[in-house]
């Protein structure tokens, strides 16, 4: 008898530990996955925003590159601008390309390997005053930006770590 419920016991515990396993990889999935959906509704988002806020006003953009002889960089069909001139402000909408790394180590999702990406100064998208690190700079100047991960952000290797980013701003939007 007490050799079947030591068994019984036995069998007990290992399917609690493979449940908890289960769960572990679950929430493993869930941390890296959630974020992941969060950004790809994001950039959809902004995509649709941009082509409807860039279609009503894009004749009101090419008549004013027309008309100026600022000799800026700004291209009419696009309305942005890689005017040096042009300062990050709030509000603005960038694309920016940047590399992320943890104590000089390039972590996995942290790199937009130079396929630029848009973000809109404010929007406090990205952690910490990621954003407002980029606010007084220019196009094609590349910026360190330091930021520190929340503790819960849901990745054991950057949970609560210091990060640069070296971001380079490609564009502004006009």
């Amino acid at each position: 008898m007490k050799k079947e419920n030591r068994k019984l016991a036995q069998e007990r515990r290992a399917e609690e530990r493979r449940i908890m396993e289960q769960k572990k990889k679950l929430k493993k999935y869930l941390a890296f996955g959630l974020p992941v959906a969060a950004l790809i509704i994001l950039v959809i988002v902004l995509a649709v925003y941009n082509s409807n806020g860039n279609s009503s006003s894009k004749e009101n953009d090419t008549s004013e590159i027309s008309t100026s002889s600022t000799g800026n960089n700004a291209t009419e069909s696009t309305g942005l601008s890689t005017d040096e001139s042009l300062a990050v402000k709030n509000g603005d909408t960038v694309n920016i390309d940047y590399v992320g790394s943890v104590d000089g180590v390039e972590f996995d999702g942290g790199s937009t390997k130079g396929n630029g990406t848009d973000l809109v100064i404010g929007s406090n998208t990205y952690i910490d005053d990621f954003e407002e690190q980029l606010i007084g700079h220019h196009p094609g100047e590349t910026v360190d930006v330091n930021v520190t991960f929340p503790e819960n952000y849901g990745k054991d290797n950057l949970n609560g770590k210091d990060a640069l980013f070296k971001v380079t701003i490609n564009v502004i939007y006009q």
